[in-house]
């Protein structure tokens, strides 16, 4: 189907939605500040104080195995200082998308959705190091909201979604293609829509767009396929919310991959195996995190 007709379908499908889910105030006005070059710690730590639930989601955070803090971290400033500007930046907009989307209902179970969102984010975080990406941050972030879209669809068209789900449990077809059967449109599409009303940049709107297909993106081909790779990586590690334990993943020939080495061609010496081995290593890490968060 022509993408021009499935962004149309989805913009449809967006516009008909009385109460779509906003970016918090307070975390919009964070990342305002953080974007002040002179910013004052103090200054973002009471409006962050305002918020008690993002100021919890900070604690709880920063005192995970993302962070690996020597010793507990008990005040929000503190909090603030060890994390730097950049990490603040990833945990008051991790905050402000969980938020936005809970407490709905829907047929996804959010906190399982929110394991495979952070170990999208903290696995393509991973990669982007691996190949030297330049920006660390952007990775973790396009990683975290590229599925947003599905829990548009999971809330708002929940007897449809939820008929999709049961059929990819049963047979080995993708659930794009299944959106696309079902609604004429897919996740990527309705999540850009979602994307271009929040005022995403553009480079994070084309993720969302392209995670499945980064061969046709333009502005940043390699994060999309580092996001591409990563949600891949997940899908078959058990930190995904599809069911589709069918899925099977060889990094080698992914479209992602070819596309890093097209880049990187330094990756040719990359010993496969043993890297994949070290994603593994980061499973236990991402459940521990999102159980945290959700306790």
């Amino acid at each position: 189907m022509d993408k021009q007709a499935m962004l149309e379908t989805a913009r449809q499908m967006v516009a008909q939605i009385d109460d779509l889910p906003t970016i918090p105030v307070v975390a919009t006005q964070v990342l305002q500040l953080l974007d002040d070059p002179d910013v004052n710690v103090d200054k973002v730590a009471d409006l962050m104080l305002t918020d008690q639930v993002m100021t919890a989601r900070v604690m709880k955070m920063v005192n995970s195995p993302i962070y690996r803090p020597s010793h507990e971290v008990t005040s929000l400033k503190r909090a603030l200082v060890y994390l730097g500007i950049h990490h603040i930046k990833e945990i008051a907009l991790t905050s402000s998308f969980i938020s936005a989307f809970e407490d709905k209902g829907g047929v996804i179970d959010i906190s399982t959705f929110w394991v495979h969102a952070f170990g999208v984010g903290m696995v393509s975080k991973i990669i982007a190091e691996k190949i030297h990406y330049r920006d660390l941050e952007k990775a973790y972030l396009s990683g975290v909201i590229h599925d947003i879209g599905e829990v548009v669809l999971s809330y708002y068209k929940p007897e449809q979604f939820a008929a999709i789900l049961e059929t990819i449990r049963q047979k080995p077809v993708r659930l794009v293609d299944m959106e696309e059967q079902e609604f004429r449109t897919t996740h990527n599409e309705v999540g850009f829509c979602i994307a271009e009303k929040w005022n995403f940049p553009e480079a994070y709107r084309e993720v969302i767009l392209y995670h499945h297909n980064p061969r046709e993106a333009v502005n940043d081909p390699v994060l999309c396929s580092i996001v591409n790779l990563a949600d891949l990586f997940c899908s078959v590690r058990d930190l995904y919310y599809g069911g589709d334990a069918w899925a099977s993943f060889n990094l080698s020939e992914e479209e992602g991959w070819v596309i890093l080495r097209e880049k990187h061609p330094e990756l040719a010496h990359l010993d496969v195996e043993r890297f994949c081995y070290e994603l593994d290593d980061a499973v236990p890490m991402v459940k521990e995190v999102v159980t945290s968060i959700f306790s």
